[in-house]
């Protein structure tokens, strides 16, 4: 039996997260808080000034308490998964845990892409629970939405769209008209993994040049090729995930035609766990 590590994205934080993490970890957390500017503690744990929902925010904090709960892990276990995933953000810690590159780095970056992305404003992302992708993309066809990408395949049954933001608004009654079960608007400021974010790719992947990297020591599966990352092609494939679409069924049953695979989830809540759930009853 094999081991997967996965680390949960953006939507995933909550109020108190890291909690007891922070006093495990003193030196990361001094470190998180002299890159950020601002106490990671005091954000993820009180968030006085309303700000763990923002982008900007949300990102690192989600990041810092991703790689403490794997430090955590690696601890108590004394030992490392064979395999590892990340849903969007969560690809970085799945880098970081790969060795990709440090904590001080890694959470550059990940400052780095949280801020480009909360720059790109208008767009909407809604969750479309109970159809199929097949169906969602036919139904896009024939509303002749051609504005609206799809942005991330959670499930076979879990896709979320992403566009313009009175776009996205427009179209949710017309999915309530079919058989899904629920439609959910997203409390998202722009229309992530999607066309409408090239400028902050193309902003992103000249940062990603100056950045030094190392040779993956486990092996990562990206979102956006839903197959292992090449050494050669690290960076070109990170800048691709922000405007790609989070391919995460077809990531884990990639996963899952390696061999026989245990998946854990390393992060904050169990939103993963059942996805792969859900992955597993229907393949």
């Amino acid at each position: 039996m094999k081991v997967a590590y996965v680390f949960p994205g953006q939507g995933s934080q909550r109020l108190g997260m890291g909690a007891d993490l922070f006093e495990q970890f003193p030196d990361f957390t001094e470190t998180a808080d002299s890159i950020l500017g601002y106490s990671i503690k005091e954000l993820c744990t009180e968030d006085p000034d309303g700000n763990l929902g923002e982008t900007q925010y949300t990102q690192p904090a989600l990041f810092v308490v991703n790689a403490l709960s794997y430090y955590a892990r690696t601890e108590e276990s004394g030992e490392k998964p064979d395999f590892l995933a990340g849903h969007s953000l969560g690809e970085f810690n799945a880098l970081l845990a790969s060795e990709a590159f440090d904590f001080p780095t890694g959470l550059r970056i990940v400052q780095k892409r949280g801020s480009l992305m909360s720059e790109i404003e208008g767009g909407g992302m809604a969750a479309v629970i109970g159809l199929e992708p097949d169906k969602i993309a036919e139904i896009l066809a024939d509303s002749e939405f051609d504005t609206i990408d799809i942005a991330n395949y959670n499930s076979p049954t879990q896709i979320v769209i992403s566009g313009p933001k009175q776009d996205v608004s427009a179209i949710i009654p017309v999915f309530e008209a079919t058989d899904a079960r629920m439609v959910i608007e997203l409390k998202v400021s722009g229309a992530f993994h999607s066309r409408y974010m090239a400028d902050a790719h193309a902003e992103f992947s000249r940062f990603l040049k100056n950045v030094e990297l190392q040779p993956l020591q486990i092996p990562v599966v990206s979102n956006a090729l839903a197959k292992f990352y090449q050494n050669d092609t690290i960076r070109e494939t990170l800048a691709s995930q922000i405007t790609r679409s989070v391919q995460w069924t077809e990531s884990i049953c990639y996963l899952l035609d390696q061999d026989e695979i245990e998946f854990s989830e390393i992060g904050p809540g169990n939103v993963l766990t059942g996805l792969i759930r859900q992955i597993k009853k229907r393949r």
